[in-house]
């Protein structure tokens, strides 16, 4: 395909013709002719083009999971937040919200703040020391000769923020999709027992992935891969994703005990009145969702080789550790999974077309005290080396897309999931190519 082009949108929030009208043709055609259940053509994958267009029409137009409240426990704490050609401030206020700044000083473009997170009063470029609120109003601008210079013209560009369960949203759309709120009706039940607000960061780990961000999300949304996660295996059922009637021999005894540990996860939830049910509109709303809670391996209590719990604390108002693992996946960037003992948060952030930086969290009751409540290298163990895991299938089929043999090949019935999220994909894209 040809050169990449910057791609904006119009006041209603739909592509503009800034992109050539032959290459707008070419990549509408790819996106009209997309076959159902199979893989997406290479361009996707690899076109900067299309990345601009994701950039625009998904990450420009959605809400995104930006990161936990944990992660801003005082006003005045902040984190960066950068995808694509976008950097966020997401600051915590002195009102207990969160407040979301572009991170572009209004004199001349600088960013504003540089470090990935924080603590600040005021905000002060580092340029030439223009300083903002930490509502983003511009404070003080030093101007000599200037006697028309008008600060209150000159703020920090602001975008919208929600917290949900402790989980921090924000969309840089003038006008987001309003179905959130009932998104957000359907997973907060499910989260709010874990209190998030009560909960620190353990550990954060960052990983670049030599992929396009699709290839990261299609890969977390199937389990036909998970022979490659041993670590993993031991308390996630390699069962999951699967239903009667595509279960192979090997993993019928495996089958026939998930389906034990899942009915007596289903009794102690109905004991302690916690949903459990599964939710599944990945791609049937413009905030997909998919929900449960599940039953582990083991002791079916945390992400260890034997089921167990890896914090003693137990989180929020919990009674039992033996609660198996809350999974949510949320369109289009995020998965998490919230257990009694700790949560674990999964933010995947686009770099470029080739590249995306996933950001994992782990969290544990305020009160835990490492060494003593938890052994970190513990905690962290299974997800550091899926994560390394999923990395290296990532970026096989990054280097698969960018081969002239490549062609869209087909999903299996267990990567039903995936077909969901592609389907969910061009959908929101088509929307605003209309």
């Amino acid at each position: 395909m040809s050169a990449p082009v910057n791609v904006p949108l119009d006041t209603r929030g739909r592509l503009v013709s800034s992109v050539p009208a032959e290459q707008l043709a070419e990549i509408s055609e790819l996106f009209g002719f997309r076959r159902v259940g199979f893989s997406l053509d290479a361009p996707f994958y690899t076109d900067p083009t299309i990345f601009s267009i994701d950039m625009q029409a998904i990450f420009g137009r959605h809400w995104i999971f930006a990161a936990s409240i944990a992660e801003l426990p005082e006003p005045g704490d902040y984190v960066t937040v950068d995808y694509g050609p976008y950097s966020l401030i997401v600051l915590r206020n002195d009102d207990g919200g969160v407040n979301v700044l572009h991170n572009v000083c209004r004199h001349r473009g600088a960013r504003v703040l540089t470090e990935p997170a924080g603590t600040t009063g005021n905000l002060v470029c580092g340029y030439h020391s223009w300083t903002y609120s930490p509502e983003g109003d511009l404070i003080h601008a030093s101007a000599p000769g200037e006697t028309t210079f008008d600060k209150g013209c000159f703020g920090l560009k602001r975008a919208s923020s929600r917290v949900v369960a402790g989980l921090v949203f924000v969309c840089i759309a003038d006008e987001p999709p309003t179905d959130f709120d009932e998104t957000s009706k359907i997973f907060e039940p499910y989260l709010a027992p874990h209190d998030l607000a009560t909960t620190k960061i353990a550990y954060q780990q960052n990983i670049i992935e030599e992929g396009n961000w699709k290839l990261v999300m299609e890969n977390n949304r199937e389990c036909y891969h998970c022979d490659g996660h041993p670590e993993l295996a031991c308390s996630l059922f390699p069962t999951w994703g699967l239903t009667e009637g595509l279960i192979p021999a090997h993993l019928e005894e495996v089958w026939d005990r998930n389906k034990e540990a899942q009915s007596s996860l289903e009794e102690r939830c109905r004991r302690y009145g916690l949903p459990y049910e599964v939710v599944e509109e990945l791609d049937t709303r413009v905030a997909g969702i998919r929900i449960s809670r599940e039953s582990l391996d083991g002791d079916g209590e945390s992400f260890s080789p034997d089921g167990r719990r890896l914090s003693k604390k137990l989180l929020g108002d919990l009674r039992d550790f033996r609660l198996g693992r809350c999974s949510m996946h949320l369109q289009p960037n995020s998965w998490f999974h919230f257990q009694g003992d700790h949560v674990i948060t999964f933010a995947v952030f686009p770099v470029n077309e080739h590249q995306t930086l996933v950001r994992t969290t782990w969290l544990v009751a305020d009160d835990a005290v490492e060494g003593i409540d938890y052994d970190l290298e513990k905690l962290t163990y299974t997800w550091k080396q899926t994560n390394l895991q999923d990395k290296a299938f990532v970026e096989l089929c990054q280097k698969g897309a960018g081969s002239p043999a490549y062609e869209p090949g087909p999903y299996m019935k267990s990567e039903y999931q995936v077909e969901a999220f592609i389907n969910w994909y061009v959908q929101r894209v088509q929307e605003q190519m209309a």
